[in-house]
């Protein structure tokens, strides 16, 4: 029974982490939220960089956002050595564990089962986080190349075309980040995990509406949907004429 607990709680934290991640996408599509607004600024990023004849300011700030991904990729690393440290010490830790006075100490083979959970959840934040700073880097690339402002031989759709590009390429980055953050709060909830099974449960759970909330009904993306205008402004009518022509609406 314990360990069809154990199982089914680990089966909640994958559809937690699996279905959210398929929702949130979805969603996306027909609803605002902070990664299709973020979307929206970035290609507006890329338009104003082309009017630029400096553009030293945008590598720096590409610079940073590769960073960012450094210190998370780097902090991964750092976790993932003291997770495979703590495999080869399971006696040892499962002691220091029982001594505690919350949680009951499970089966060695269960214990092995978080730990191998927890270190597949910070080797899929690593590649994420190291996938986003190499597409950062492709933007620096892009920056580097893009046409300047004097310059008379770009079309204004090609200049266009070379903004949205970027600007994708810049969302793609910015999607790898959030789901390399993602992995860090799913491995707080794993923590759960080696507490009890309901805990875990309970955390995963959590953790779900909490991404939730920031993504599609925080203060963050109130603020952000209230400083760009979305709509487009409404076509003015018209009528026919008597013999098929268009006539203007005597109303405008």
């Amino acid at each position: 029974m314990g360990n069809l607990l154990e199982l089914a709680s680990l089966l909640w934290f994958l559809i937690c982490w699996l279905g959210y991640a398929v929702y949130s996408k979805r969603r996306a599509g027909d609803r605002p939220c902070l990664s299709n607004t973020l979307d929206l600024y970035r290609e507006d990023w890329m338009r104003v960089m082309l009017k630029r004849g400096n553009r030293i300011a945008d590598a720096s700030v590409v610079g940073n956002l590769e960073r960012n991904g450094a210190f998370f990729a780097s902090s991964c690393l750092l976790i993932l050595a003291g997770i495979i440290t703590a495999l080869g010490y399971t006696e040892q830790v499962m002691e220091v564990f029982g001594t505690m006075p919350f949680g009951a100490l499970p089966s060695r083979e269960i214990w092995e089962l978080r730990m191998v959970v927890l270190l597949v959840v910070f080797i899929y934040a690593f590649f994420k986080f190291t996938w986003s700073m190499r597409m950062y880097n492709f933007v620096s690339v892009m920056i580097g190349s893009a046409p300047t402002p004097d310059d008379p031989k770009p079309s204004p759709a090609s200049k266009e075309a070379f903004a949205r590009s970027a600007g994708n390429v810049c969302n793609l980055a910015g999607d790898a980040f959030n789901l390399g953050l993602r992995s860090y709060y799913y491995a707080l909830a794993v923590v759960g995990w080696f507490i009890h099974p309901a805990v875990f449960i309970a955390a995963s759970t959590l953790v779900v509406v909490v991404l939730y909330r920031r993504e599609f009904c925080s203060d963050a993306l109130l603020a952000l949907r209230s400083g760009k205008v979305f709509e487009e402004p409404a076509p003015t009518k018209s009528t026919k004429g008597s013999k098929g022509e268009t006539a203007p609406d005597p109303n405008s």
